[in-house]
């Protein structure tokens, strides 16, 4: 099932938008961590049933590494957010157990590449609010997530997704560019977001993973409601 390092060089510009806007790249050189790269988002580009908008990424994830070579994309090398989708049966679960089998080290290129192309043949776009990555799980400010909004406007232009799900108060909060309580949506409620004359459907959600992981079980039970 999983392919060896650098025994396939197949290019990935499938399941990302490219090339990086600027800004983007300028935003990572100012937030990011110097050791650490940015993480994009992935999976199918073209009106997929579903993109989901988590925080930003972590030094967890290993793709954000100097020396990795594939694609950069969210929650690469760990484990609760393919769980999750495994739970909800929106991904294979057989696909989905061989990868919370590995360790993060035991993570390579090749896997990256083929759990991100089951993503996009899943339907399914994952991205995070800001690209730029953190040595770890800490909190950041509103105005920095704020500076990426014209980015994630632009992105959501471009995928053109059926659903939006948004993850946590402060994510959704400023997507919509208003004070947004997770707790107030248990059911198939959802919010409206103009960009570019287009109306997208968004759904926000409780935060399932890291300090978020117990509010995982009220993030599915809420999110299987929606894909019904």
């Amino acid at each position: 099932m999983w392919a060896e390092r650098g025994q396939n060089n197949m290019e990935f510009e499938e399941l990302q938008i490219t090339p990086t806007p600027k800004e983007e790249k300028v935003l990572h050189a100012k937030y990011g961590h110097t050791s650490i790269k940015m993480v994009r988002g992935a999976g199918k580009l073209c009106c997929p049933k579903i993109m989901l908008i988590f925080m930003n990424p972590t030094a967890r994830n290993v793709s954000a590494g100097s020396e990795w070579k594939g694609i950069r994309a969210p929650w690469i090398g760990t484990k609760q957010v393919w769980q999750m989708l495994a739970r909800l049966g929106l991904v294979d679960k057989s696909f989905i157990s061989k990868i919370c089998n590995l360790h993060p080290e035991e993570w390579n290129e090749e896997n990256a590449l083929q759990l991100y192309k089951h993503i996009a043949d899943c339907n399914i776009y994952i991205t995070n609010m800001a690209s730029c990555t953190q040595p770890d799980a800490r909190s950041l400010p509103n105005t920095l997530f704020k500076e990426y909004l014209s980015i994630i406007f632009k992105e959501i232009e471009i995928i053109n997704p059926t659903k939006i799900i948004t993850f946590g108060n402060q994510v959704s909060s400023i997507l919509l560019q208003k004070n947004i309580s997770v707790s107030n949506y248990s059911q198939k409620e959802f919010e409206t977001l103009n960009v570019k004359n287009k109306l997208f459907n968004i759904y926000p959600t409780y935060y399932p993973v890291g300090q978020g992981q117990r509010n995982m079980p009220k993030a599915i039970k809420r999110i299987r409601l929606l894909i019904r």
